[in-house]
């Protein structure tokens, strides 16, 4: 896969990510970060370590990049998802920003 550099709508969608007054619920930070993982490519899903038998949460967050991988969303798609993700997150759990 081809580097895609970080669009500055990303970036500052990460750094909004971390300050949400509330904290999101396990399916929206599995979503955040499949979608993170899949826009940044640090490291490429093909060189990703799958976590072991006994690492739960490890698990479920390689399972929900997986799945983003095999949609075959590109690092620019996940990045676009990603701000709307964090922009609607922002409405529904309030900001400090």
């Amino acid at each position: 896969m081809t580097f895609t550099p970080k669009t500055p709508a990303f970036e500052k969608a990460v750094k909004d990510s971390r300050n949400l007054k509330a904290k999101p619920d396990n399916d929206e930070l599995l979503e955040l970060y499949s979608l993170f993982k899949q826009g940044s490519q640090d490291p490429p899903f093909a060189d990703a370590v799958k976590p072991g038998m006994f690492d739960l949460t490890g698990k479920a967050k390689y399972n929900a990049w997986s799945k983003v991988n095999e949609e075959g969303l590109t690092a620019q798609q996940a990045q676009e998802k990603y701000v709307k993700l964090v922009n609607s997150l922002k409405e529904k759990y309030g900001f400090d920003g």
